[in-house]
């Protein structure tokens, strides 16, 4: 009689762990935490690498990490965040496309309980949890200030970036409280300043063109906002024999911006470790994810609420510090840098 009694107990047993290990395995699926990373538009040379960063810090936290791309459309890039909702995120990391209308992308995820990162752009009139970008009032200050440097007088053009971001906004308005006393003097003029439909380099060229024309190509400085804008600029100021003779700034440190500052027609750029601040924004989602406070050190007002905020330092990058800024840190090679150059121009 005990025999065939140990045989069903043993038989009982093994349904029993079949029955306890399936919802535990579930369950330890389900703990694992998920990111959503919704990214506006892969575009440039930008925006991979902080996927990436951003991604393989992730991984080491523990997290998995859905990531979207929305090709600079504002409905696409909501469906893809409702998408990543259902997929069961914990947390949404959005650079937005529209910072205006990217408030709906808050909102949706905000009513599925997910917390949400505002990258690199602030969005605006929500409910944000933390934003994470570079100081754009010190990247303004940082790009005005070197060309009044090099250029303290004259008719000055200054070609901004897109509309639909607040912190091209922001960038414009600073190097215009720096311009301002100089203007006041009477010792510099702003004879064009436009903003730039998505940033677009052709825009920036064709704005280039215009101003070079209606002053007769008498140009002192060119205060563009970021690298594309800035290339748009140089091929304009290049085809009238200007390039090099204008000084002009950039942001983003670009690798044909970085060639053009070791040829001697872009005067500056602003190089912003990017791949640092990926790897914080994923820290900080994760620690979102967990329950836990950002370790934001101030607040930025964006016409809703006061949202905690951590604004990274950015890094002036001149011809003369080429090698102990991008190429020390690796962002850009020595090697990449001398393939642009000729033998004269060469980076030793």
């Amino acid at each position: 009689m005990l025999l065939p009694v140990l045989r069903r107990l043993t038989f009982l047993s093994a349904i029993l762990v079949v029955i306890l290990s399936g919802p535990l395995v579930h369950a330890q699926d389900a703990n694992k935490l998920k990111i959503g990373f919704s990214i506006e538009a892969m575009k440039g040379e930008r925006w991979q690498t902080d996927l990436d960063s951003f991604t393989a810090r992730a991984k080491q936290l523990g997290a998995e990490v859905i990531s979207s791309d929305a090709g600079g459309d504002d409905d696409l890039q909501l469906q893809q965040v409702k998408d990543m909702i259902k997929a069961g995120i914990n947390v949404l990391v959005v650079l937005p496309h529209d910072a205006t209308k990217a408030s709906r992308i808050v909102d949706a995820a905000k009513s599925a309980n997910v917390k949400v990162i505002s990258y690199d752009r602030l969005v605006l009139n929500s409910d944000v949890d933390l934003y994470i970008s570079f100081d754009r009032v010190e990247i303004g200050r940082m790009q005005a200030e070197v060309l009044v440097k090099h250029a303290p007088t004259g008719n000055y053009v200054l070609i901004a970036g897109s509309t639909n971001d607040e912190g091209a906004k922001i960038l414009h308005d600073t190097q215009m409280n720096v311009l301002q006393p100089h203007i006041a003097r009477g010792d510099i003029k702003v004879i064009a300043d436009a903003y730039t439909k998505e940033w677009l380099p052709t825009e920036a060229y064709l704005f280039m063109l215009q101003a070079i024309a209606s002053s007769q190509g008498n140009i002192a400085a060119v205060l563009a906002s970021n690298d594309g804008l800035a290339g748009g600029a140089i091929q304009a100021l290049r085809e009238h024999n200007l390039a090099g003779k204008v000084p002009v700034s950039g942001q983003d440190a670009d690798l044909a911006s970085v060639i053009c500052i070791a040829q001697g027609t872009q005067t500056m750029t602003v190089y912003k470790p990017i791949a640092y601040e990926a790897e914080r924004a994923a820290d900080e989602a994760v620690r979102l994810a967990k329950g836990e406070k950002p370790h934001a050190d101030r607040t930025i007002n964006n016409g809703k609420t006061n949202v905690p905020a951590i604004l990274l330092k950015p890094v002036l990058v001149t011809k003369d510090d080429i090698k102990t800024t991008v190429v020390k840190d690796g962002f850009q090679t020595l090697k990449s840098i001398n393939q642009g150059l000729s033998p004269d121009q060469q980076i030793k």
